[in-house]
């Protein structure tokens, strides 16, 4: 049973009480319903739910309880009519492309997307004919230049990984939608708690929900959160005869995780905003990419976007790569791997790991340079996190 909810509640509210669904048993904790079908009590019954004159679930590769729960929740707390959840952060961008774009569409895109995003863009979108063009993602001027007849999506990420650099959505909403394009916005390093594009103007948000949706690293997923029609029926058609789907325990596993988003998201912040400022000072390091610094270019920007700064914290260092793989080999509370928003802290090195596959020109542009470190600030002690980057860098 689908228990109703406010969606004028805040987001803490919503990330626990929306979209709540119990069976007949009363269950306090939404359980996993991890079965394949399910079935009907009679054969009338089955063709009714399967000509969409009642509602029902089917079969798990589109229609499940414990999916349909996190779709409802996180649709809310984004301030969504709908959502869609993928088999992963990629599956989501693949479903996006292959449901709204067809051979002779133009696409725009930051030149900072994450690495496999313009893998995906220029090794496979484009095979069905879609072009893409990449700008500066702060250039509201460069957008405009770049926009044609056949132009019919924005994509972007904001904060930019792993710069970020800030976009303001107000007035990239405003470009797409003079050409009639959807402005798309990818939301993993804020999340609804800190950042609701759809309110700043964006026609749909896209989520890796490995990252900061479940918050400590154990599944792999995506969605798409937007408007009833596009979301909540063409890309659910798209699901239901092409099949990316989530696995119902994987939605259990984000479904808990957004209950704990608002918490770990402000935590993060905090976080992040003390280690940025003491990386500011540090001799080793020549420069600190964190929109929380006043002295970042897009600082009143992302106060005015955001409600928090996020826990990507990015920042260059005095001898090039040699220093940076120095540094990461003498940490000892940073674990060395590419995913982020985790409980525990990472460390990456964006041009060997991440963006290595987008090639050095790709790089150069984006301004990932080889002293470059991302670090994704977990929920640790601050002073440790503080101490163990100081002896590392020493």
């Amino acid at each position: 049973m689908n228990q109703s909810y406010d969606p004028a509640w805040s987001v803490d509210t919503l990330g626990i009480r929306a979209a709540e669904q119990r069976s007949e048993w009363g269950e306090h904790s939404p359980g996993i319903f991890a079965t394949s079908s399910f079935c009907f009590t009679s054969a009338e019954e089955a063709a009714a739910t399967f000509a969409e004159e009642r509602s029902g679930y089917i079969y798990s590769r589109f229609t499940n309880p414990t999916v349909a729960a996190f779709e409802q929740r996180l649709a809310a707390m984004e301030g969504g009519d709908a959502c869609v959840a993928t088999a992963s952060g990629m599956a989501a961008i693949l479903s996006l492309c292959l449901t709204l774009l067809k051979q002779g569409d133009h696409v725009i895109a930051s030149r900072t997307l994450f690495g496999s995003t313009i893998s995906l863009f220029n090794n496979y979108v484009s095979k069905f004919g879609v072009r893409f063009s990449y700008v500066d993602p702060c250039d509201l001027d460069a957008w405009r230049a770049a926009m044609g007849s056949d132009t019919k999506m924005l994509f972007v990420e904001t904060p930019t990984n792993p710069l970020g650099e800030v976009v303001d959505l107000p007035g990239l909403a405003e470009v797409a939608h003079s050409g009639d394009a959807l402005l798309v916005v990818d939301n993993c390093f804020l999340t609804p708690a800190l950042q609701q594009p759809l309110k700043l103007g964006a026609d749909l948000v896209m989520h890796s929900a490995t990252k900061y949706l479940d918050g400590q690293g154990r599944c792999v997923g995506g969605a798409i959160v937007g408007d009833a029609q596009r979301v909540g029926k063409q890309l659910f058609a798209f699901m239901r005869t092409c099949g990316p789907c989530m696995s119902p325990f994987n939605a259990w596993v984000f479904l808990k995780g957004l209950e704990t988003l608002n918490l770990r998201m402000r935590a993060h912040s905090e976080s992040a905003l003390r280690i940025a400022q003491w990386l500011s000072r540090h001799a080793a390091v020549s420069q600190v990419h964190y929109a929380g610094l006043p002295a970042h270019p897009q600082h009143e920007l992302a106060k005015a976007q955001q409600r928090a700064f996020g826990g990507i914290v990015s920042f260059e260092l005095h001898g090039g790569q040699a220093a940076v793989f120095k540094l990461i080999n003498a940490s000892r509370l940073l674990s060395i791997t590419a995913n982020l928003g985790d409980t525990r802290s990472t460390v990456t090195h964006p041009a060997t790991t991440t963006h290595l596959r987008i090639g050095p020109e790709l790089r150069a542009a984006a301004g990932i340079r080889d002293g470059l470190v991302r670090l994704s600030i977990g929920l640790e002690g601050v002073d440790d996190l503080i101490a163990d980057l100081d002896q590392a860098l020493a």
